[in-house]
């Protein structure tokens, strides 16, 4: 059994979240490029795709969770692991019914994973690093009402879905180097 002191866990945790955040960035480049490309129906490739994106959140906030054991925001990454699983049955269910039942049922996780992204962000500025989470679960928020409120349209589009994930792989992006920064002044 590693003990940690609590000097040292900030620092192991960050180091976990900047691997984390750096993974999660990959994974939303190409899956937002894959389904920009696949987005003008809702095939078998499609419903799989829109699929894959909260299960790999779920597996995301478990990792995240392991790292974090401890922290307040643990009870959070709970929630959002619910919320994510959630998403995915809700999401198998909607591509049968087409691009808007997607919308809606993606609008409504973006707007609910959002918020706890952002109380979680919030918990976590002690780490540095959170001010891009922060934004993201804030903007997170209104693009889920943007889907939500696109779903009811005649012009719904799953393309935005690729914009949504990829200003999200930004954020990642962003604050992984924060967090590689913050590590390396914790070394001095």
């Amino acid at each position: 059994m590693t003990t940690t002191t609590p000097d040292t866990r900030p620092a192991t945790i960050a180091s976990a979240l900047r691997t984390l955040y750096f993974v999660r960035f990959g994974f939303a480049i190409v899956w937002a490029i894959v389904i920009a490309l696949t987005a003008a129906s809702v095939t078998p490739l499609t419903a799989t795709l829109l699929v894959l994106y909260p299960v790999f959140d779920v597996v995301a906030a478990v990792i995240d969770h392991r790292a974090s054991r401890g922290t307040r925001s643990a009870g959070l990454l709970y929630v959002n692991m619910a919320l994510s699983v959630l998403a995915a049955v809700g999401l198998a269910f909607a591509t049968g019914s087409g691009r808007s039942a997607v919308l809606l049922v993606w609008g409504l996780w973006a707007i609910a994973a959002g918020v706890v992204q952002l109380i979680v962000g919030i918990s976590r500025r002690s780490l540095g690093g959170q001010w891009p989470m922060i934004l993201s679960g804030g903007i997170s928020v209104f693009a889920g009402a943007g889907f939500a409120l696109q779903s009811a349209g005649a012009g719904a589009s799953l393309v935005s879905l690729a914009g949504y994930a990829t200003l999200g792989g930004v954020f990642f992006l962003v604050s992984a180097i924060r967090l590689s920064r913050a590590a390396k002044a914790d070394a001095r």
